[in-house]
């Protein structure tokens, strides 16, 4: 993907030094881009239990999130007019892992009665607040059940694009 390349690219230029352990991971979709960074182990006492360590791990997170706020607005802001497409933040430490900021794009479907009756059950036993929160558990149930496949589906996806772009151009 040559967005999320260049992406990268610009932000390793960007970023402030110490603020990640690695170069961040993006990705990117035609409305966002997503920078996930990494974060230093937090200092913890040898015994700490799982849970303390976990708790130190979040905290390293929310340390970092309020630390970085203003940084991470203006350079959103700057990749903003670069790429044409907002950006969000996220950080990880360990197993924990947040994201700060992330848009919430309104998605047109059409469905039939019974497709409508899943969501209204769905809505109505509490699981979500609206037909719209239950579509979004849906396709966040399908991917996580479905993972792998969804991995193959948009690796030949991936394939097909280069596929493409290497054949002749029309016309």
């Amino acid at each position: 993907m040559a967005l999320v390349d260049e992406v990268r690219g610009w932000l390793e230029a960007k970023v402030p030094a110490g603020w990640f352990t690695e170069v961040p991971t993006v990705a990117a979709d035609t409305e966002e881009i997503l920078v996930l960074g990494r974060l230093p182990e937090p200092e913890a006492p040898r015994r700490a239990s799982d849970a303390a360590r976990r708790a130190a791990r979040v905290a390293q997170i929310k340390r970092f999130r309020a630390a970085t706020r203003d940084d991470r607005v203006a350079l959103a802001r700057e990749a903003e007019h670069v790429f044409g497409r907002k950006v969000s933040w996220g950080a990880s430490c360990g197993e924990a892992r947040e994201v700060f900021t992330t848009i919430s794009v309104p998605v047109m479907t059409r469905l039939r009665m019974p497709e409508r009756n899943v969501l209204d059950v769905l809505v109505e036993s509490g699981v979500a607040r609206s037909r719209s929160d239950a579509l979004a558990w849906c396709v966040r149930l399908v991917g996580a059940h479905e993972a792998d496949w969804i991995a193959n589906l948009h690796d030949a996806l991936t394939e097909v694009r280069r596929v493409r772009a290497e054949g002749p151009s029309p016309g």
